[in-house]
């Protein structure tokens, strides 16, 4: 059982969980530490998460993803009794640490994940990389087909080579205007 780490004070550490579980255990932990008086020493439970755009067959869906699957971050101070109820949550397997005893992560992981989960623009997922032959499925070259040459995931544009008069041109198009071949 963690001794030596009360001198940490308030700090995030990690728990690891059960893949595919990480929202039953923060659930489950809000509530043990509600129902255990916990509030003292146990002060947030995050599963962090960013919004994306996946773009498949043309299609254009936002999904949450997880950022660290497996694992759920707690914000708490550590001593025998805290340590004991979030170790005893059901589908938690453990603390990211050596031994018994839980390593809090950096200031610099925390603010870096924050500003990540923060962002309100969800980024651009393509099915297709630099070189991948596509079909324009929108737009004035509709029914061409060329390559992928460039991609530019932050502004959700793709670059595709189409060979028009017997030379390959480049197009830039929405990634909403293309489909895998």
């Amino acid at each position: 059982m963690p001794k030596q780490t009360a001198k940490h004070g308030r700090r995030w550490y990690a728990i690891h969980t059960y893949s595919g579980y990480e929202d039953n255990v923060a659930q489950n932990l809000r509530q043990r530490i509600e129902s255990m008086d916990m509030e003292e020493k146990i002060f947030g439970v995050l599963v962090p998460k960013e919004k994306k755009i996946v773009i498949k067959n043309g299609k254009r869906k936002t999904v949450e993803e997880k950022i660290f699957p497996g694992y759920v971050l707690v914000e708490m101070t550590v001593s025998d009794d805290s340590w004991y109820v979030v170790r005893n949550t059901p589908n938690v397997t453990g603390f990211l640490g050596t031994g018994t005893i839980p390593t809090p992560l950096s200031d610099a992981e925390i603010e870096s994940l924050q500003k990540r989960i923060g962002v309100n623009e969800p980024e651009y997922i393509l099915d297709v990389e630099v070189g991948s032959p596509i079909a324009i499925i929108d737009g004035p070259f509709k029914g061409m087909e060329g390559k992928v040459s460039e991609m530019d995931q932050e502004r959700g544009k793709v670059k595709v080579l189409v060979s028009m008069f017997g030379r390959e041109t480049p197009v830039e198009l929405d990634f909403l205007q293309v489909k895998k071949v």
